[in-house]
């Protein structure tokens, strides 16, 4: 499946001055907010040696802090060539270029290129994406151990604010939207790919959640999964 929305939205809007002004404040302040929560449930189930997927990596904050925590490699996907082009701008300036793989594009598409990895993270994504089982089935295919990710909460604050933003981008013709997904439907889509919940995090607008991959053997010495609500 292609996603027009993802291509054609996220190319016209994560462009110029607003991308290069979102890594200068990543260079001057680090990781903030649920971003920095992700990043410490990461380093604290533990990533040394691990292969990083970044879906929507953006200015790829997770992929630099996670080299630079131990994990030998990262990949990143975005439809933004912006982001694309500055991620690899900072890993170059931090000294890990050669660590890192980048692919443009939607990442559904993408999918069946891309080799699993031992941890996978979509910061910031889902509510970007119109099918968010497509895109989290798709994703958690390819996670071996972990998988993180930061959406927004469903209360009604957040969903006053992305109607108002995605009424002005309709008036501005652009065809960017945002959605705010169901929490549970997040939850119900990886239980159903065998992860656990074993993190919570967030803020007022935004909630963040780490996933475990939880495999056990049937007598029989077939594979069932076993989900744990966290």
């Amino acid at each position: 499946m292609t996603c027009a929305h993802c291509r054609a939205g996220g190319e016209n809007v994560f462009v110029g001055r607003m991308v290069r002004r979102e890594l200068t404040r990543y260079r001057r302040r680090g990781p903030r907010g649920t971003t920095g929560q992700l990043l410490d449930a990461l380093r604290e189930r533990g990533v040394e040696g691990a292969l990083l997927l970044d879906i929507g990596s953006g200015v790829g904050v997770l992929d630099h802090e996670l080299l630079a925590a131990g994990a030998v490699r990262a990949v990143t996907v975005d439809a933004s060539p912006a982001y694309l082009t500055l991620c690899a701008e900072e890993a170059e300036r931090r000294g890990h270029a050669d660590r890192l793989e980048q692919l443009l594009g939607d990442f559904v598409d993408l999918a069946p290129e891309v080799e699993p990895a031992d941890v996978v993270t979509l910061d910031r994504v889902i509510c970007c994406y119109p099918h968010m089982r497509v895109l989290v089935g798709a994703s958690a295919t390819r996670a071996r151990r972990l998988y993180g990710v930061v959406f927004p909460r469903e209360h009604a604050v957040m969903r006053f604010g992305v109607a108002v933003l995605n009424l002005v981008q309709r008036l501005l013709g652009s065809a960017f939207r945002v959605y705010v997904h169901q929490g549970r439907d997040v939850d119900d889509e990886l239980d159903e790919r065998g992860f656990r919940r074993v993190w919570t995090g967030g803020s007022f607008l935004w909630q963040a959640r780490l996933y475990e991959r939880v495999e056990r053997s049937h007598p029989n010495g077939t594979e069932f999964h076993v989900s744990t609500r966290v």
